[in-house]
């Protein structure tokens, strides 16, 4: 293939490493004003739980170049975290790392995407600074996070000019030695406006498909938001929504398995049940989304971190539904939570799953929701690493 041609020989010019497995883990740079046990700096992370780390996320200027996403998280100017230099240096001590600057993400949007993929000039402008941006810091590479093109505000021209760019940058990229990878909308209702997949395949590296959030409170019933497969029970656009279906429409419509990987959630959905009599799949959940964690502050959302301590502490219930193979949990006492995520057997499966596709790996978000400070397990970062041994298990 084309891409692993430009990848090896950029490998040998500018000695990059590349590696047999994937494991993309995205870091988010806010998680260091999380309070408390939930904090988790650039310092916690494993440099050889991922074969390569994305910091997320840098942002768009008004003239179309790239912006830093947070200057004192990011930099080290005026006395900040040095975000870039520390997620870089990781490198230091993993040879065969690989680190990207993730653009992007959902606060972000579509408009700015928009504008700047208008036109070559404007295309060429982001290419220029962000080489620049990504040579000053020793990155490896940029990753694309548009959410999403010709949606959100986009145009419709998003499709075809979101291939212009990574046609451009993959050729300006790769004379630096340096990768292209994008995250992309798992399911058909999305994908098929958004993306011209066959011409996206030529100029990326790697794609991740973020196969979660298929399901989440503004559903007024419970449902897995990453399940492998469809439930029993699951009918119309329902039975569409897991990771399987979204990876065979990929398939179909033309990504290489071998460019793909397979997104993990290091989070689960979290709802507040209507009652205390009815706990499984499609249970009316049409009040209020379940309170925020203690760290992640967000309704409706809770990192794996979140619930697992909860669950030692507290004793939630675990259980799953029949012929499925990822749990749920939930707490009667405390607002009726229930929250789908992951385990570490759902994970290990996924990660079999993945190689048994022939797919290039599995994409985590995010690294810092997972149990980054070994609070259940004893061993820090278990889902994530979990994902790794199980992935290099199976393709062996």
């Amino acid at each position: 293939m084309l891409w692993k041609t430009l990848l090896l020989a950029a490998a040998a010019a500018f000695a990059l490493p590349v590696a047999e497995s994937v494991v993309l883990c995205y870091y988010e740079s806010w998680a260091i004003y999380r309070m408390g046990e939930g904090k988790v700096t650039v310092d916690d992370l494993d440099p050889f739980a991922c074969t390569h780390y994305l910091y997320a996320f840098a942002g768009l200027n008004n003239d179309h170049t790239i912006k830093v996403g947070d200057p004192w998280a990011d930099l080290c100017n005026g006395g900040g975290h040095c975000g870039y230099k520390k997620f870089t240096d990781m490198k230091a001590q993993n040879n065969n790392l690989l680190t990207l600057l993730s653009v992007g993400g959902w606060s972000v949007g579509s408009p700015p995407f928009s504008l700047m993929t208008a036109t070559p000039a404007t295309r060429a402008a982001f290419i220029t600074s962000a080489i620049n941006l990504l040579r000053t810091h020793n990155f490896d590479g940029l990753d694309v996070s548009w959410l999403y093109p010709a949606l959100n505000g986009g145009a419709p021209q998003d499709r075809d000019n979101f291939v212009h760019l990574l046609r451009e940058l993959e050729e300006a990229m790769t004379s630096h030695g340096m990768m292209v990878t994008v995250s992309v909308a798992p399911t058909e209702e999305i994908a098929s406006k958004a993306y011209d997949i066959p011409g996206i395949s030529q100029y990326v590296h790697f794609v991740s498909v973020m196969t979660y959030n298929f399901h989440g409170p503004w559903d007024p019933y419970t449902h897995h938001h990453s399940a492998l497969y469809p439930f029993i029970e699951d009918t119309g656009n329902n039975f569409y929504f897991n990771m399987n279906e979204a990876i065979r429409y990929w398939l179909m419509n033309g990504m290489p398995a071998q460019k793909m990987v397979l997104g993990m959630p290091m989070f689960g959905r979290c709802w507040s049940l209507n009652t205390v009599t009815d706990t499984g799949y499609y249970a009316p959940a049409s009040a209020p989304p379940s309170p925020p964690g203690p760290w992640t502050l967000q309704w409706g959302f809770m990192s794996y971190a979140e619930i697992c301590k909860a669950q030692k502490e507290y004793g939630w219930t675990i259980a799953k539904e029949a012929g499925c193979n990822e749990p749920y949990t939930y707490h009667l006492p405390s607002n009726r939570i229930w929250c789908s995520y992951e385990d570490r057997d759902s994970v290990a499966i996924k990660a079999k799953y993945a190689a048994g596709e022939g797919l290039a790996g599995l994409m985590v978000w995010s690294i810092n929701d997972d149990d980054a400070h070994g609070f259940c397990s004893g061993r820090k970062f278990d889902l994530t690493l979990t994902l790794l041994d199980a992935f290099n298990a199976a393709s062996q």
